[in-house]
């Protein structure tokens, strides 16, 4: 955690701001405006006034901008500034969001084809798809992730701590070794993989015919409705693929290329290779979650959106491994030089075995 992420989150802030200002004045696209339902989204604040929002968002941020300067340039003194920054953090990137950021991420190599080829069916481009409301959703949990990263850099210094890895001098935690770390962490990956069965279940099942949780007039619409159901196998059979990937967590074959990949094969694998898209995949869950727990939970048709409840739990099940695959996997910090005492199975494998160079004694004269 560099100390420039508290100026980057300042500039962040300082727009939005700025935003806050000019919706409340009456400014055009104010982005919680009440639009017809297929320019809506499932965000907590859509249809909020803006006589309330725009004057709490311009104090939030021009507030908020001032606080990062602050963090960024004086000594950390306490918990309240790195508890602001992380209630905002939590606000902003997991509690105002719906369902958009795992969506984008989800469909994004078919939003790149769209990009060229157009948006199959009666939307106009991907301007239909990608407009002002959902944009701003990615952009504020966009900010969210500028305020984690503040909050995590403030606290490390606050500990004396390397701002990069976060380890100090004092004696880690005995749930820090890569021992402990193994243990729970396969629980974690067990939580995870379960808590996505219903949603995996109950799609899989609508596809072969079978309205499992929701009415027989509703699965019949699906089916009357091009690539629903279809949509939702795949979006299964991605699920069901991220399962099988998350076991690679706690095992063997998720630190050094097993032999079917020839080309790899006992190699070790970058620990940033798992850690990055198992960490982005945990975060925008947890938002799509929310937001499939404000909604109504219609009794014949319950598994529309019930399934989708538990992506909570999957998400932090999901990066409470993703922790555990880090801890496990860390090595000595390239800054500070320090290290863990013991690394667990096998946390730095070189590609090639380094030669030994014998050593050449003279002769005696």
């Amino acid at each position: 955690m560099r100390k420039n992420w508290p100026v980057v989150t300042a500039l962040w802030s300082f727009a939005y701001g700025a935003l806050g200002i000019y919706w409340s004045l009456g400014g055009a696209g104010y982005p919680f405006a009440d639009v017809a339902d297929d320019r809506s989204t499932g965000s907590v604040l859509e249809g909020a006034s803006v006589a309330v929002v725009g004057p709490v968002m311009a104090v939030v941020g021009l507030g908020g901008a001032v606080l990062t300067v602050v963090m960024a340039y004086r000594r950390p003194r306490g918990w309240l500034l790195q508890t602001i920054a992380a209630v905002l953090a939590v606000g902003l990137a997991l509690v105002i969001p719906d369902y958009t950021p795992l969506a984008v991420l989800a469909l994004s190599p078919a939003l790149l084809v769209f990009a060229f080829t157009g948006v199959p069916g009666a939307q106009g481009g991907l301007g239909d798809v990608l407009y002002w409301h959902r944009v701003n959703l990615l952009l504020l949990f966009a900010g969210g992730l500028l305020w984690a990263a503040t909050a995590v850099a403030y606290h490390r210094r606050s500990r004396s701590a390397c701002a990069s890895c976060g380890r100090s001098d004092r004696p880690a935690p005995s749930w820090t070794t890569p021992e402990s770390a193994l243990r729970w962490g396969r629980v974690a990956v067990g939580v995870a993989v379960v808590a996505n069965l219903p949603y995996e279940a109950t799609r899989i099942a609508w596809f072969f015919g079978w309205p499992l949780g929701i009415s027989a007039d509703f699965h019949r619409m699906m089916a009357d409705t091009p690539g629903m159901l279809e949509l939702g196998l795949s979006l299964a059979v991605m699920a069901i693929g991220g399962s099988i990937l998350t076991h690679g967590l706690v095992h063997r074959w998720g630190e050094v290329y097993p032999r079917w990949i020839w080309f790899k094969a006992g190699r070790r694998i970058p620990p940033r290779l798992a850690l990055i898209p198992a960490a982005v995949v945990a975060v925008v869950l947890i938002p799509a979650g929310l937001m499939n727990a404000q909604l109504p939970l219609d009794g014949d048709n319950w598994a529309v959106n019930a399934p989708g409840i538990l992506w909570i739990v999957w998400g932090a099940a999901l990066g409470t491994a993703t922790y555990a695959y880090y801890l496990r996997r860390r090595t000595a910090c390239v800054r500070c030089g320090r290290s863990t005492d013991r690394l667990g199975i096998q946390p730095d494998i070189v590609d090639r075995p380094v030669p030994v160079v014998p050593r050449v004694v003279d002769p005696e004269p």
